[in-house]
């Protein structure tokens, strides 16, 4: 059976953006974002996360920097009892050919693939347009733009929503 999703974009989303994280010594979590994720998976929503990371392909850190970074970042959210379903990254380079880095579709598509997601039920939450139109080409229309983290261009914006942060998530999914 399919099942509902909530997608979110990690830098800007679910952590304070800088560029090229990849230490847990710099890792600070936005304000709110265990209790709107524990909202989010009480309302029967899974949670994936969808990241670009070409930290990775420009040699700034390895992907065993980022696998150690993402697992403690899990276990983070283990303890204040919020499930993650999945992760999923692109290490490319932002002018790679290849077809999961954000703002192609790649990386969702495997995701719905992978989970049998119902992609009419299911959210992106993202702090750029490149969330926002990847998702859209995924088939996820329900999209919300936070503040948190990119600057956005709202007028010019193919987002249904947007919200200041991940905590004020609950305003528009009850």
């Amino acid at each position: 059976m399919p099942i509902k999703t909530i997608f979110l974009d990690r830098d800007g989303v679910i952590n304070k953006d800088i560029n090229y994280l990849y230490k847990i010594n710099d890792f600070e979590f936005i304000d709110g974002v265990f209790e709107s994720c524990s909202l989010i998976n009480q309302l029967g929503y899974e949670i994936i996360i969808i990241t670009n990371q070409s930290g990775i392909a420009r040699g700034y850190f390895s992907e065993l920097d980022y696998l150690r970074i993402t697992n403690w970042m899990i276990d983070e959210f283990n303890k204040n009892n919020v499930k993650i379903l999945d992760t999923f990254h692109c290490p490319h380079s932002p002018n790679s050919k290849c077809g999961c880095r954000k703002p192609k579709p790649g990386m969702f598509l495997e995701a719905i693939n992978k989970h049998d997601i119902n992609t009419s039920a299911s959210w992106m939450v993202g702090d750029s347009e490149r969330d926002i139109t990847a998702a859209n080409l995924a088939g996820i229309e329900k999209t919300i733009l936070v503040r948190s983290g990119h600057k956005i261009d709202e007028k010019n914006s193919n987002a249904s929503h947007f919200l200041n942060s991940i905590k004020d998530i609950d305003k528009l999914i009850f």
